[in-house]
């Protein structure tokens, strides 16, 4: 079942019939009001997060008495409606630049307003959430609306309900350990340790010490006994990340732990008892390294009980403004005062970019442009994308047929909530090339 969210239009009179059965079956539940008293009222009853607002009804001197409004209820994200022709007004422009989320230009497209009402959803959401301390996931958090960051998410809910180890896969910079914190958090353990280890970052020399604790003695300059990130991690989780770096002589012990839920500190005799849950992360084709004889097998097999896959960015296009709508209200502080939002070009620039580093690249270039950008709105040079995403762009038709399938794959289904009958119809293929192409581009879809 799709999760009704409610969305309030100010409709004065004259304005245009929004598309009422499109975004009823995106799950919409519309409420339309003629002016600002009624909008208000509406507002305090019920808990709007998006409205959309004709904006053509009102003349230069009446948008001061509707500003008022737009900015005391601050908890709804506010899309513009308006036709073309008020782009070239400054006042209408001033306007949205100052108060509104995003604009829509009549006349009405489906598809095109239900993407833009679904990231401002994204984004009341984010900013609603209130409670939870702005570093409680690290340097960013699980951000996206896309299908794959969806099937993400009903993933770690599922994987976060049971106790099995979890191997995690993704590219460098995608978030592997957020997902890991992610099941620890939802998971029965949620109120004992998490501890983070990466495997390639550890010394060789000291690496079986910091895993597994080291006794008073055991080697020079081990001036006491000290407890391992293992035995730290009990009646927790143990996340091991770069687990494909560990060498094969302390894979050895880290299957012992994983067979018996025991182990042996450093120079010691005695056998600990530790109950911790495992999550490994890697960026390696583990298998491959398995047939290479860099990893072992039975430890794979061990670790590979449940997996979670986090998609490259590349991969989640529909989440590139949000995330980047989210990172300039998180690192907001940080900013030039006078720095507001992100140029049109720069959103698109950034949605044709690569992104080999993945999230954690485009946090670095967001962060880095609020802080040069001289001017109200971060450009595609500010961000560093203006030579690289023209180099992007000079791709081969098989590399744009791709992407270009891909996308309408995605969009068809979101369209038609899941359904892949009526995606296939909309597509004009056949159920069967449907599936082919949603496997070919590892498009998950739980509604078959």
């Amino acid at each position: 079942m799709l999760e009704t969210r409610k969305m309030l239009y100010l409709k004065p009179p004259g304005a245009p019939d929004a598309p009422c059965s499109e975004l009823n079956a995106a799950g919409w539940d519309m409420h339309a009001v003629p002016d600002v008293q009624q909008a208000r009222r509406l507002i305090n009853e019920y808990d709007f997060r998006v409205g959309l607002a004709f904006l053509g009804a009102y003349e230069e001197r009446a948008h001061h008495e509707v500003e008022d409004f737009f900015l005391t209820a601050d908890r709804v994200e506010w899309v513009g409606l308006l036709s073309p022709t008020c782009l070239h007004t400054s006042h209408f422009c001033k306007h949205i630049l100052k108060i509104f989320y995003d604009y829509h230009t009549l006349p009405f497209d489906a598809a095109r307003l239900l993407s833009t009402l679904g990231h401002a959803w994204g984004m009341a959401q984010i900013k609603n959430l209130g409670d939870y301390p702005e570093d409680k996931f690290g340097d960013y958090e699980m951000v996206g609306a896309s299908p794959f960051m969806q099937g993400l998410f009903g993933s770690i809910r599922k994987v976060a309900s049971v106790d099995a180890p979890v191997l995690i896969t993704g590219e460098s910079g995608t978030g592997k350990e957020l997902a890991a914190l992610a099941v620890h958090e939802r998971s029965a353990r949620a109120d004992r340790p998490f501890v983070a280890v990466n495997c390639g970052a550890l010394p060789p020399n000291l690496i079986q010490s910091e895993l597994f604790g080291h006794e008073k003695g055991s080697f020079t300059g081990a001036h006491q006994r000290k407890i391992g990130r293992v035995e730290a991690a009990a009646g927790g989780t143990l996340f091991l990340d770069e687990v494909g770096d560990l060498a094969l002589d302390l894979q050895v012990n880290l299957l012992r732990f994983l067979q018996e839920h025991t182990i042996e500190r450093v120079g010691g005799t005695d056998k600990i008892k530790v109950d911790a849950r495992v999550i490994a992360a890697t960026h390696v084709d583990l298998e491959k390294a398995v047939r290479e004889g860099r990893f072992r097998e039975d430890l794979y097999y061990r670790l590979h009980v449940l997996h979670l896959k986090v998609p490259a960015l590349r991969e989640r296009g529909e989440d590139i403004e949000l995330l980047a709508r989210f990172f300039f209200e998180k690192f907001s502080k940080e900013k030039n005062h006078n720095v507001k939002g992100f140029r049109r070009e720069a959103l698109q620039t950034m949605n044709d970019y690569h992104w080999p580093g993945n999230v954690r690249e485009l946090i670095n270039r967001v962060r880095r442009a609020m802080v040069m950008c001289e001017n109200r709105l971060i450009t595609s040079a500010d961000l560093g994308l203006e030579r690289r995403a023209s180099q992007r762009r000079l791709t081969t038709l098989d590399d744009a047929r791709a992407k270009a399938e891909r996308e309408a794959v995605q969009c068809s289904l979101r369209y038609n909530q899941n359904n892949v009958s009526q995606a296939a119809r909309h597509l004009g293929v056949s159920r069967v090339t449907l599936y082919r192409l949603m496997e070919k581009f590892q498009i998950n879809n739980s509604n078959h």
